[in-house]
C-alpha cells in the first residue's frame, strides 16, 4: 500500500459484487475478541440495509465487515453486498484497522497497540506519524512501540511520510545539500531545493531561515555548545547573516592593548542582570508587564505571541500535514508574515537605540 494523502486503497465507487457468504472467512484482524454480541444484536435491530463488506479478492477474506456478515447470516441471506481490495495482506490488515478506528464499533486501546506493534513489523518504513494515523494512536505512542520492540523491526535509514515520500532519518546531510544549493542559487524556488537535496518542502524553507539569521542549516546535536552548528558548516556566501536578538552574545575576543569603544545595548524593559535569552522568558516577563496586559494593544499582541508559542512545539506534525497543491501558497504567505514581524523588529531596534526620537510602527 502506498501512502496517499488518505492513505484510502479502494473507492466508494468501486463496483459491488454479491458474494455467497459460504464462500467469505474471517482474516486475522484487529479485533482480539472477535465480534461483539450487543453491537451485532444492534445492527439487527436497525432493520437497515447495511453498506458493502470488504473483502481480500486473494484470499476471500473479510477485512471490514465481520458483524454486518454475521447479520446477514442470522437475517437468512446467502449473498451479501462486496467491494474488493487487491493489495498484500500486510496492506490488508493496515485498512483494517483503519475502517475499525473511523466507523462502527470503535477499537479498543488494546487493540490499537496490537496492531500498531503489527503494523512496525510489517511496514518498518512508515514513519511513527503514519502508523499513528493508521492505528488510532499518537505518534508518541508508536515510537515508544516501536522502540521496544526494536529487536524485530528490520533497521532502516529512512522513512516513509504520510505523504508517501521517502525521508532520511537524519537529515543532517540533505540540509546541508539545501543550504549549498541556497548559497549558489539564491533565487531557486524552495520546491526545487528540497527536491534536489532529498528533503522535505518545509525543511528546505526551514534552511533558509537558518541561514538568513547566520545559522547552520542543521540543528544544534545535543551536548554541542551553544549555538554551535554541528561541524560548522555554513555556506561561504551567507556565513556573515546577522545574528538573532535572541540568540546568546558570541565569547569576547580577547582584550587588545586600546580597550575598543562600547556600544550601548539596546534598552531592555528586564535588568541586565536578569535579560532573558529564550522566547519563552521574553514571554513570561511580557505577560506581567502593565503596559501590554492591562491595554487592548498589549493584549492583542500577547495573543498573538501566546498563538505562536503554542504552535513551535506542532512544527513538524504541521508541516508534514500541508497539502503539496498549496505548498507554494503557504510558503509565500509564511514569508509574508515573516517580513510583518521582521519590519517590527527592525523598527523597535532602531527606535529603542534612539530614545529621544518619537517613532511610531505604520499601520
Amino acid at each position: 500500500m502506498t501512502l496517499g494523502e488518505d492513505q484510502e486503497a479502494h473507492s466508494p465507487h468501486d463496483p459491488v459484487h454479491l458474494v455467497p457468504l459460504d464462500a467469505l472467512s474471517a482474516a486475522e484482524g484487529p479485533r482480539r475478541c472477535g465480534e461483539d454480541p450487543d453491537h451485532v444484536r444492534l445492527l439487527l435491530e436497525a432493520g437497515t440495509d447495511l453498506p458493502p463488506i470488504l473483502v481480500h479478492r486473494s484470499t476471500m477474506q473479510v477485512i471490514d465487515g465481520m458483524h454486518r456478515l454475521r447479520v446477514a447470516a442470522l437475517r437468512g441471506r446467502t449473498h451479501i453486498a462486496v467491494r474488493y481490495y487487491d493489495g498484500g495482506s500486510a496492506d490488508a490488515f493496515v485498512l483494517a484497522v483503519r475502517h475499525n478506528i473511523r466507523h462502527g464499533l470503535p477499537l479498543s486501546l488494546t487493540d490499537r497497540t496490537a496492531a500498531a506493534t503489527r503494523i512496525t513489523r510489517t511496514h518498518p518504513h512508515w514513519s511513527d506519524r503514519a502508523i499513528a494515523r493508521a492505528s488510532g494512536l499518537s505518534p508518541k505512542t508508536v515510537a515508544a512501540i516501536r522502540r521496544r520492540s526494536s529487536g524485530e523491526i528490520p533497521l532502516s535509514n529512512t522513512r516513509i511520510g504520510q505523504d508517501g515520500r521517502t525521508r532520511p532519518l537524519d537529515a543532517t546531510e540533505g540540509r546541508r545539500r539545501a543550504g549549498d544549493l541556497i548559497a549558489a542559487h539564491p533565487t531557486m524556488p524552495l520546491r526545487q531545493v528540497a527536491a534536489k537535496a532529498g528533503i522535505s518542502l518545509g525543511t528546505a524553507h526551514d534552511v533558509r531561515e537558518r541561514l538568513r539569521t547566520g545559522r547552520s542549516p542543521a540543528p544544534t546535536r545535543a551536548g554541542a555548545g551553544a549555538g554551535a552548528p554541528p561541524d560548522g558548516h555554513i555556506p561561504r556566501a551567507l556565513a556573515p547573516a546577522p545574528r538573532s536578538p535572541l540568540a546568546p552574545p558570541p565569547a569576547s575576543p580577547p582584550a587588545p592593548a586600546q580597550p575598543p569603544t562600547l556600544v550601548p545595548a539596546p534598552r531592555v524593559a528586564t535588568a541586565p542582570s536578569a535579560q532573558p535569552r529564550t522566547p519563552a522568558a521574553v514571554l513570561h516577563l511580557l505577560r506581567k508587564d502593565p503596559s501590554l496586559r492591562l491595554t487592548d494593544s498589549g493584549r492583542a499582541l500577547l495573543r498573538l505571541f501566546d498563538a505562536q508559542a503554542q504552535l513551535v512545539p506542532q512544527w513538524d506534525r504541521l508541516i508534514d500535514a500541508f497539502p503539496h497543491h498549496c505548498a507554494d501558497m503557504i510558503v509565500d504567505l509564511a514569508d509574508t508574515y515573516a517580513a510583518y514581524w521582521q519590519h517590527i523588529a527592525t523598527h523597535l531596534r532602531t527606535a529603542t537605540a534612539e530614545p529621544e526620537t518619537d517613532q511610531r510602527i505604520p499601520s
